[in-house]
């Protein structure tokens, strides 16, 4: 009757343990799990591997954004969570930005101070992005007047802003 729906969860094994007295400066980027009881002070990134997850216990805390594939919260996090995989928000979890995700589960009581964004396609884990180099046309080079393709990030047919 009850139950019977349910999934059963994937065990992640935690490699990094974040203990309760611990209180961590700087971006923290990880393989595999990691367990946060206590307090860490930036980003918390997972490599690109499906298989990451995060745990936030009651008593941790997150100051910075999350970018892991698997998150379960129970503590607070100041910052925006991407989890492009799956999230479950806890009784006592409490996140003061914005919420990214795939999939969602949230217990009554868990808070949220900030939107929840549904993302059914992956979004990347970097925080940092590569500045793109454009090239400028000189008095010699004349940019081609050519309609036959699209530029990239336009529409066929639609205008495009130089």
């Amino acid at each position: 009757m009850f139950g019977k729906g349910k999934k059963l969860r994937k065990v992640t094994k935690i490699d990094t343990l974040v203990g309760q007295n611990t209180e961590l400066k700087g971006d923290v980027t990880f393989k595999g799990g990691i367990h946060v009881d206590g307090v860490i002070k930036g980003n918390v990134i997972s490599e690109n591997d499906s298989g990451s997850s995060l745990t936030l216990s009651e008593n941790g805390r997150i100051e910075g954004d999350v970018r892991v594939p698997n998150v379960v919260l129970n503590g607070t996090v100041i910052g925006d969570v991407h989890a492009i995989e799956g999230i479950e928000l806890a009784a006592n979890a409490r996140v003061k930005g914005n919420v990214y995700y795939n999939l969602i589960e949230m217990a009554m009581g868990a808070e949220v101070n900030g939107s929840l964004v549904h993302r059914s396609e992956p979004m990347p884990m970097q925080v940092k992005q590569k500045p793109v180099e454009e090239k400028k046309a000189t008095s010699e080079q004349q940019p081609s007047q050519s309609t036959s393709a699209p530029k990239v990030g336009t529409l066929a047919g639609a205008p495009s802003v130089q």
